[in-house]
């Protein structure tokens, strides 16, 4: 199975990335990055999904409804609003810019709404260079769905994050099993652009081995197995967005630290959260 896929190796028409259940070998996660100009129309199937700007604005209309997002210059700047789109449905998307879909299989219909940016909880995590910070797009806690959770993890330069390395891939007390995309973007330098690192193994008896260089528009897909760190090489900052979703039948992030590095997190207690967080405007 490809775990790293390069930006442009997925790219179908209007979408320079297509990451589906079938093309992951999964059953439920997939995610699709639209690059528009004009108007395009696009549907859910068997899935429900958001319409995330990374930047620019459009309008999304669906079912009826028309949501106009305000969107932002770039994933760096601010958080967003959002659509939540239902499954079997058609939207038409009109505007400038690049829009994730992130998507989950799901056979419950919820309505279409929008999520204002104002309404995306903002958490500062980690301290010191663990420092990072998180937009809780559509978790449990911040934003209704069936099967979808989504959230942007944003790291200043030379910080690491999804650290310590954690797992969620068994159905357990304390632990959900969750499929898990990160699409990454990194900020350029006055060089050109920028690059960072994400690593991913696995245990004993589920082996799995991803050490991978990511630039922007690439994408690393983790079926199972420890994930972490995130590593922002300094003088780049580094995203992403993770799209999860599994079998179980409570919409659930639960997680699992890996022991030998557990303890990573009593050391923030005696140390400050990065001064460079949070980015941009926040609303």
């Amino acid at each position: 199975m490809n775990l790293y896929r390069e930006a442009g190796s997925t790219a179908d028409g209007p979408f320079s990335l297509v990451v589906t259940p079938e093309s992951a070998q999964w059953g439920h996660t997939g995610l699709r990055v639209l690059e528009l100009e004009g108007t395009e129309t696009v549907t859910t199937g068997d899935s429900e999904a958001l319409v995330l700007p990374l930047s620019g604005s459009c309008e999304v209309r669906v079912d009826g409804e028309a949501f106009r997002l305000a969107g932002r210059s770039g994933v760096f700047a601010s958080t967003t609003d959002f659509a939540y789109l239902p499954r079997d449905a058609e939207a038409t998307i009109t505007g400038t810019g690049r829009f994730a879909l992130p998507a989950a299989k799901t056979a419950k219909r919820l309505p279409a709404r929008y999520g204002p940016a104002a309404a995306v909880p903002v958490e500062l995590r980690g301290a010191g260079n663990c420092s990072r910070q998180v937009n809780n797009y559509c978790l449990p806690h911040t934003f209704d769905a069936d099967q979808l959770l989504v959230c942007e993890v944003l790291t200043p330069g030379g910080n690491w994050s999804s650290y310590p390395p954690h797992k969620h891939d068994q159905a357990r007390d304390g632990e959900s099993e969750l499929e898990e995309i990160y699409y990454f973007e990194v900020a350029d330098g006055p060089a050109g652009p920028g690059m960072g690192y994400q690593r991913v193994y696995g245990t004993d008896d589920r082996p799995i081995d991803v050490f991978a260089e990511v630039r922007t528009g690439d994408v690393v897909l983790i079926p199972h197995g420890w994930h972490g760190p995130s590593m922002a090489a300094p003088g780049y900052d580094l995203y992403y967005l993770n799209v999860m979703a599994g079998p179980g039948q409570e919409r659930a992030w639960l997680i699992c630290d890996d022991p030998a590095h557990a303890w990573i997190r009593q050391t923030w207690e005696s140390q400050d959260v990065d001064p460079r967080l949070p980015f941009g405007n926040t609303r």
